[in-house]
């Protein structure tokens, strides 16, 4: 394995709902996943529209707006894209980079697949939810 696939790796162990996965799981998420870089004031993700992949920022900034209105700012080690890779329903918010971004987008199909076969990834994942979900109602 090279250096940057374990650089990879640990970047989505450090997310929620992958921190349980072994390491040959977090590897074939890194094998089916591509990192991307977007310059400044890209629109990453776009409100309305479908969801292709779960974004972990690797490095940068981005904003998240709903409606246009400033929710929060993103950097390295955020991610984004879950709801609607998860629901199929288009996204809730838009996440535009405010810095030259770097992100590893894990594609749907892995995603989901990890899902239906993982039964720790679905349970982390819920626990996810229910916190952004308080998170927002705080607001």
């Amino acid at each position: 394995m090279t250096e940057n696939a374990k650089d990879l790796q640990a970047h989505l162990a450090a997310v929620p709902i992958f921190a349980g996965l072994s390491n040959r799981q977090l590897g074939k998420l890194v094998d089916a996943s591509r990192t991307t870089t977007h310059q400044p004031g890209h629109e990453v993700a776009r409100e309305g529209e479908g969801a292709l992949a779960l974004h972990v920022i690797l490095d940068g900034t981005a904003e998240v707006t709903v409606h246009g209105s400033p929710r929060r700012e993103l950097r390295a080690g955020d991610y984004f894209g879950e709801i609607s890779l998860i629901d199929g329903k288009k996204r809730s918010a838009s996440v535009t980079a405010t810095s030259e971004l770097s992100t590893l987008a894990v594609p749907h199909g892995p995603f989901q697949s990890l899902l239906e076969n993982e039964p720790g990834v679905a349970a982390g994942l819920l626990k996810m939810i229910c916190s952004r979900l308080r998170e927002a109602e705080a607001d």
